[in-house]
């Protein structure tokens, strides 16, 4: 199997200090945007996989590896079934999330101890900064 390269330590970092208090939203978001994930896609035509929960669809992304393994193991990994996922940053999960007809957030490590969320922007200001 070949070696998946994620970039997410500054966003696990973030989080933890989020978690403990001593986090920002404003670095949260920034470690967020800049780091690779892994988003696990469903069907034929490997489309990126969402829950849904309270009326918002929910990207499901991960950290790394063991992560996602945890997330599948849950949901029961089928032994000889290929899982797939590509790596995306933040960044562009959060423009793909904005693009979406109804409002879509982003879910990270949601099944860890510190799961995050990335809620979609329902003010109707997506996209103006």
């Amino acid at each position: 199997m070949p070696e998946i390269e994620v970039h997410s330590g500054r966003l696990r970092s973030e989080i933890a200090a989020f978690y403990s208090g001593f986090g920002t939203p404003s670095e949260l978001f920034a470690a967020f945007e800049s780091s690779t994930l892994l988003v696990p896609l469903t069907g034929s035509e490997d489309r990126v996989f969402t829950l849904e929960s309270g009326g918002i669809a929910w990207l499901c992304a991960f950290t790394g590896i063991p992560e996602y393994a945890q997330f599948m193991t849950v949901r029961g990994v089928v032994a000889d079934q290929d899982y797939r996922f590509h790596t995306f940053l933040g960044r562009r999960l959060r423009e793909f999330a904005a693009d979406q007809p109804e409002p879509t957030g982003v879910a990270v490590d949601m099944l860890s101890t510190w799961p995050m969320t990335f809620p979609p922007d329902v003010s109707g200001n997506q996209g103006q900064e």
